[in-house]
């Protein structure tokens, strides 16, 4: 019986894999052979197989077009048995250690490792491409046959960039012609579970924050660059560097590179002048309303253009000239862009900004008004407002836009589910949603900047942000492009307002609420406003709104503000029935643990040690009535009660309806005979008492 042939035969199944896509008309790019400047300068950028920048040089390359779409696929080939694949024990390519560095040998070794390296690389830092396909390919001898092994993994920026198997084969026919519809399908319905979603978004928060603490540590030690500077600068920056292209990837607008800073003293030529330039043309580009433009330009005037970081000096240790914006923007290019190109559908921005403002101490009503609310919270709000693909959201207060972002989220995952086979009127359906389903107010110019950008993200909505008193100066109207003028149709109002404002910030929620004819309103908000320091609002508000649910939350801005929020949930345009229940819920336990440490990162001050996720779902499904309280796990009735409310606006929170059974037990008797006893006996011993 003839042997098992041991050695490679890496080069004859490579010669295969051409011969097969020669033969079915697929051009391809052999290893050294140029793709396209952004997928080759990705693969320049990121690690090699063998440590250090460089070298990435995927056995074959090339382009499918999917949906009118072009992909970009790498194949990686090996050549002896068990040389297919590496996973992990989440079932995914073994690319990382559990330190989060590279598994050089995987990467190596294994075919499906090595391409998902080099379309993982491309996902990095490629933003023209949103998916990319990995195929590994093995094969082996075995007795007078030669088995082929093909394994097709995609990488998408709908799914962080966690690789998710599309199949296994036994040839590349899936790339042919004849099967390219069913391809596009397959792909489409790739996704990550919710809980696998979640995950991924915690991994990639905890990354974002890092980079961004050590930035900040950087500005902070070596730089000395004012607190109240740094997120302009970053913002700015970070504009300055995404470049601007048209739909048909020609360059607009060139990306900044660190190269492009030359230190120089001179008037128009300095850094700050050249990265503001930058700026102003990105948003020009972008088509910015000119208002809109100056009002941008003039925050970050004073950082760029009036701050002295524009002076070179010695940078320390080093035996370089530079100025201070150069230093900082080396960091940026190199460790902040790839993040924030990946970080779609989060709110990118809002860690940004509790990071860079995380080690000023400043007065508690001024804090609350100014920390930004965490994603887990603006996405259990958006799924309480029962937000999908036709919602028409708006925020008087954004923020960073966190709540817009959230909702977007669920909005273009409905999107993806109910049109699944029409590429078409998907893509028209997200263009609607960016251009006309999404509007937000913000007061603050710094914070407003970081909403532009954070929407910018997302591929774009930042038209409908808008820098305006939402109180004195909104209409309620859109306020540029074809429809403005128009109202804009609310049916979704998410808000955690300014809780300095009147009745709390309620003044918000009266405003908004008076423009929307129905729909569904939440709102995070100090709890003592719903039992008597809302008034007047909150009695004003039962003529027209009915309060639906209640939630005491925890402890969700430790560290950050001392106050005690709740959600209330409202369904909009019904005048509240005394005579309706009302769902409340003690959430104070919600499955996360969390501490108070200066500087320490979200994996340090935040950490599921309880099922949040599940939980915060529960709380959602009884709420919405899709799950019993009979059925919950996590929820209760000494946690959960239904119970009428007046409709004087003061009896809105769970301690007010919550029964506390004051009948004593026999063991209350017992304690006080106890105590009593102790205390005679103690008073004797003393000489108190004869």
């Amino acid at each position: 019986m003839p042997k098992n042939n041991t050695s490679s035969i890496e080069e004859k199944i490579e010669d295969w894999a051409k011969r097969y896509l020669d033969a079915n008309n697929l051009q391809y790019l052999t290893k050294t052979e140029p793709m396209d400047y952004e997928i080759d300068d990705a693969l320049k950028n990121e690690e090699s197989k063998k440590g250090g920048k460089g070298g990435n040089y995927p056995d074959i390359k090339l382009f499918i077009e999917l949906d009118s779409v072009r992909i970009p696929i790498m194949v990686e080939c090996k050549g002896k048995k068990g040389c297919l694949v590496k996973l992990d024990e989440n079932s995914e390519p073994a690319n990382k250690k559990k330190d989060g560095t590279s598994h050089l040998t995987n990467i190596s070794k294994y075919a499906v490792n090595g391409a998902v390296h080099y379309a993982t690389a491309i996902f990095k830092f490629a933003d023209s491409y949103s998916r990319i396909i990995a195929i590994g390919i093995n094969g082996y001898n075995e007795g007078n046959n030669t088995i082929y092994e093909v394994s097709a993994w995609l990488i998408s920026k709908k799914n962080f960039g966690v690789p998710k198997k599309i199949g296994d084969y036994t040839d590349l026919s899936f790339l042919t012609a004849a099967n390219r519809e069913s391809l596009s399908h397959k792909l489409r319905d790739i996704m990550l579970t919710d809980a696998e979603r979640e995950r991924k978004a915690y991994e990639f928060e905890n990354t974002i924050e890092s980079n961004l603490k050590t930035l900040n540590q950087t500005m902070h030690d070596d730089l000395h660059i004012a607190v109240g500077d740094r997120v302009e600068l970053i913002a700015a920056m970070i504009m300055a560097g995404l470049g601007v292209k048209d739909d048909n990837e020609n360059v607009l607008v060139k990306e900044l590179t660190t190269s492009d800073l030359k230190s120089d003293k001179g008037k128009k030529t300095h850094d700050g002048y050249i990265i503001f330039n930058r700026v102003s043309d990105f948003l020009e580009e972008k088509n910015l309303p000119a208002d809109k433009r100056e009002s941008i330009k003039n925050t970050l005037e004073r950082v760029l253009l009036h701050s002295n970081l524009e002076v070179p000096r010695k940078v320390k240790d080093t035996n370089r000239i530079e100025s201070r914006l150069k230093t900082v923007y080396r960091e940026v290019e190199q460790n902040i862009m790839p993040t924030f190109l990946s970080a779609e559908h989060l709110d990118f921005t809002g860690k940004l900004f509790n990071v860079l403002n995380e080690w000023v101490d400043i007065p508690d009503g001024e804090r609350n008004d100014v920390v930004l609310t965490p994603r887990y919270v603006t996405e259990f709000m958006a799924k309480l407002a029962e937000v999908n693909m036709n919602s028409y959201v708006w925020d008087y207060a954004a923020g960073s836009g966190g709540f817009l972002i959230s909702a977007m989220k669920l909005m273009l995952k409905d999107v993806e589910q109910q049109y699944k086979s029409s590429p078409e009127k998907y893509a028209d359906k997200v263009s609607d949603i960016k251009k006309y389903q999404l509007l937000g107010c913000e007061i603050r110019p710094d914070i407003y900047l970081l909403a532009v950008l954070n929407m910018i993200l997302m591929k774009d909505g930042s038209a409908t942000i808008l820098n305006v008193d939402s109180l004195a100066k909104f209409t309620g109207t859109y306020e540029q492009g074809d429809k403005k003028g128009q109202k804009f149709p609310a049916d979704v109002f998410l808000l955690n307002p300014p809780y300095s404002a009147d009745g709390k910030g309620f003044v918000f929620v009266e405003k908004a609420l008076s423009r929307m004819k129905s729909g569904k309103a939440c709102v995070l908000i100090q709890e003592n406003a719903g039992s008597g320091n809302g008034l007047p609002y909150t009695k004003s508000l039962l003529k027209n709104n009915t309060l639906l649910a209640s939630v005491h939350m925890a402890d969700i801005f430790r560290g950050k503000a001392s106050v005690q929020t709740a959600v209330y949930l409202f369904e909009v345009g019904k005048t509240h029935d005394i005579n309706k229940y009302v769902k409340f819920v003690d959430f104070s336990d919600d499955g996360y643990t969390r501490q108070n440490r200066k500087k320490s990162s979200q994996e340090v001050n935040l950490r599921d040690t309880g099922n949040a996720i599940e939980r915060y779902q529960e709380v959602v499904d009884l709420i919405l009535g899709r799950k019993k309280l009979t059925d919950c796990t996590y929820i209760n009735d000494e946690i959960y009660i239904e119970d009428k409310i007046t409709d004087k606006g003061d009896d809105w929170t769970f301690k007010q309806h919550k029964v506390i059974d004051i009948t004593p037990t026999e063991d209350d008797f017992k304690k006080v005979v106890a105590d009593f006893l102790a205390w005679k006996v103690g008073a004797m011993i003393r000489g108190e008492i004869n």
